[in-house]
């Protein structure tokens, strides 16, 4: 696909263009199976997804969306990356593509964007997943390591590493290097704007309050060794109604990268539950 305007088919990939700005779009799977969507987190894209995603397409229609700001979609210096606004340009792609029922799963900061979504548009969401997403600031783990260096960008390999490496449960863990690239695509303001806007959002209300009025399904996975939020903090969702929270042993705050399959069963079991088949 070469127009911006174009409609992503099902196994392609390109950009839709929304009010503010291109997005980028891949979906695979079955054509006409049950919808997931897939938001990743913060300096991240797409690709975040790349290792669990065929373990999915078997048996569902996987829809990944680039927020604005972040990987192939646009960056413009003008736009608001606020969390409500990231979630508003998820549910036009959504539109366009012409899902009306979904599962939303959340990676990170994406947890947060799916939680927005859900509060937005409780119509378009069967139900949520979010995967290391902490529930509040007081559950966030302040970082040992010294921040990217906007001024000088952009960084290095090194860099980046450092940057991103708590997002792990152990060090030496090796990043794949699309996903680093990918950060790089970033504009040093779209990505403080990016951050800064969930820590906006998680500061005026904690996540288990959003959710719980709701009354959405929800499946919460932490790793046991995050490093980014305290692992602790899962237990914080149990206040929402039915909400199943589960710890992966060995696992840090990327589970969808350092153990697919671990993730796979859970999310997948949880699907099937809730997931409604496209007409």
């Amino acid at each position: 696909m070469t127009a911006s305007d174009s409609r992503p088919l099902l196994g392609e990939a390109g950009l839709l263009s929304i009010d503010d700005g291109d997005i980028y779009v891949c979906q695979g799977g079955v054509a006409d199976g049950p919808v997931l969507l897939l938001i990743h987190g913060s300096a991240s894209s797409t690709r975040s997804w790349d290792a669990l995603v065929p373990l999915l397409v078997g048996s569902h229609r996987v829809i990944r969306v680039d927020l604005l700001g972040h990987g192939r979609s646009a960056k413009p210096v003008d736009a608001s990356y606020t969390v409500p606004e990231q979630a508003h340009r998820v549910g036009a792609v959504l539109d366009r593509l012409g899902v009306d029922r979904v599962v939303v799963v959340g990676h990170s900061s994406g947890g947060v964007v799916a939680t927005a979504l859900a509060s937005q548009r409780p119509e378009l969401v069967a139900g949520l997943v979010l995967i290391g997403t902490g529930p509040g600031l007081d559950a966030f783990i302040a970082p040992q390591t010294e921040p990217l260096g906007l001024s000088s960008w952009p960084p290095s390999d090194e860099q980046l590493r450092r940057f991103a490496g708590t997002a792990f449960s152990r060090a030496g863990y090796r990043i794949p290097s699309e996903i680093l690239d990918d950060v790089r695509r970033m504009s040093p303001h779209t990505l403080a704007a990016a951050m800064q806007g969930t820590l906006d959002y998680l500061a005026r209300q904690a996540l288990p309050e959003r959710l719980t009025p709701l009354g959405k399904p929800l499946l919460v996975l932490f790793g046991e060794e995050d490093r980014r939020w305290r692992p602790s903090s899962a237990a914080d969702y149990r206040v929402v109604p039915g909400a199943k929270v589960e710890l992966l042993a060995g696992l840090g705050h990327s589970p969808i990268l350092e153990d697919p399959p671990r993730t796979a069963v859970p999310l997948l079991a949880f699907a099937a539950l809730h997931s409604v088949r496209m007409d």
